[in-house]
């Protein structure tokens, strides 16, 4: 199993959640009694001074040009000519205007949509089948379900009916406490207060205090006037 480490700032359990028990049996994790400051220290002492003294990444480590259209391109042939061109759309359904193409946007983006408003956009859903680009408020982000498929749990297997556990969507989001049933090979999440920007592709991540139970990825988000089936 799996908990969190000491150093709230640098935790890596979020990205652990795929982990199997095979893996984890076979796994030691040294770094986590500590923080990011002492182990720096800790190299300090040993003459690691440029160990000790790198910049830390902030970003994907494939995409070191924080490039992500220009990745997209290069490594999906013809992936620009097929997409450019979709509908950005209000709340309402409106077209707004013209975009480079579905991939190329995320839940919550609001940088980058290179669309004049005259008030702060985000996106807040993005519909493949028709390469449309939804645009609202920041207020038109907050959801309270979701569907999480590709699951994998650690602590709770097997396990059935609803439990209550704390749920990240995103890395450095601190969590919300949600109701969590398993339907089938999905988990339906309610949280228990709003959440802003709800990404399908991003992991949720499943906490019992600070043991990891497990996680998946967000399928998609469940807006009001949806229901969860």
């Amino acid at each position: 199993m799996v908990s969190k480490g000491l150093d709230a700032d640098k935790d890596q359990s979020y990205v652990l959640w795929g982990l199997t028990q095979e893996s984890l049996k076979r796994s030691i994790f040294p770094m986590g009694g500590f923080h990011k400051k002492d182990i720096r220290q800790m190299a300090l002492d040993r003459g690691f001074e440029n160990l000790a003294l790198k910049s830390e990444s902030y970003e994907i480590c494939f995409i070191p040009d924080n490039d992500y259209r220009g990745f997209l391109k290069r490594r999906v042939e013809g992936l620009e000519e097929r997409v450019n061109g979709g509908d950005f759309v209000n709340m309402k359904g409106e077209v707004m205007g013209k975009h480079q193409g579905y991939p190329f946007y995320t839940v919550g983006q609001r940088k980058g949509l290179e669309i004049a408003t005259g008030t702060p956009m985000y996106v807040t859903r993005i519909i493949p089948e028709t390469n449309t680009v939804v645009l609202g408020e920041v207020e038109d982000l907050n959801e309270q379900r979701m569907v999480v498929g590709k699951t994998n749990f650690q602590k709770w297997e097997p396990w059935t009916g609803k439990r209550e556990a704390l749920t990240k969507i995103r890395y450095k989001d601190p969590g919300t406490m949600s109701t969590l049933e398993l339907v089938d090979d999905e988990v339906h999440v309610i949280f228990h207060a709003p959440v802003s920007a709800i990404a399908p592709g991003q992991s949720a991540v499943f906490y019992d205090g600070d043991d990891l139970i497990g996680g998946g990825m967000i399928r998609r988000a469940v807006f009001a006037e949806e229901s969860m089936v």
